[in-house]
């Protein structure tokens, strides 16, 4: 005669690799398929305007890159949670989403996953992506993952105004002058 283990439903679990885990990501088919077409997103994070920011979508979120040499971020590296709009193929806005900011530290493992596939899709990028990625990490570059954490407001729930704000104050700002005329010019 055979003995036979019983077998509970936690040793099923365990033999399925099933858990009793969450997954945290809220997200919609809407969020997922905007991600995966993102080139440009616009984010803002409390207390800073948002900033059009170029960035890399990465299973489900977004991966952004700020620093030294890179475009400017203020706050998101430092900030928990951020605001996320992204727009469609016709240009216009579709979805915004608060996310959940993640810093991604240089030496760590997801640093050596993530950086080198944003340094590829990085444009007009000085030099090769391994002497890049090894610039961020040298300069404290910010690489942020910036992952949906809330319900999206789309369709009515977003502004009807366009948010068009003018430019704000900053060094590469500045006044346009009038063209010089010597004479008067005499129209015809």
């Amino acid at each position: 005669m055979v003995a036979v283990r019983s077998r509970g439903p936690t040793d099923m679990r365990e033999d399925a690799g099933v858990t009793d885990e969450v997954d945290e990501r809220v997200t919609t088919p809407l969020v997922d398929e905007a991600v995966k077409k993102a080139a440009v997103a616009w984010v803002g994070v409390p207390g800073e305007p948002a900033r059009a920011l170029w960035c890399v979508p990465f299973e489900g979120s977004l991966l952004v890159v700020s620093g030294p040499g890179e475009q400017s971020a203020p706050g998101l590296a430092e900030a928990a949670e951020a605001q996320v709009t992204l727009r469609g193929d016709h240009g216009g806005r579709i979805v915004a989403w608060p996310a959940r900011v993640t810093r991604v530290a240089p030496g760590t493992e997801a640093w050596t996953a993530l950086a080198p596939t944003v340094a590829a899709k990085r444009l007009n990028a000085p030099g090769p992506t391994a002497e890049l990625v090894r610039r961020w990490a040298a300069e404290d570059c910010a690489l942020v993952r910036l992952a949906p954490a809330g319900e999206p407001a789309t369709g009515d729930r977003l502004p009807d105004s366009s948010l068009a704000e003018p430019p704000r104050p900053a060094p590469v700002v500045r006044a346009t002058r009038r063209p010089f005329r010597l004479h008067r010019v005499r129209r015809r």
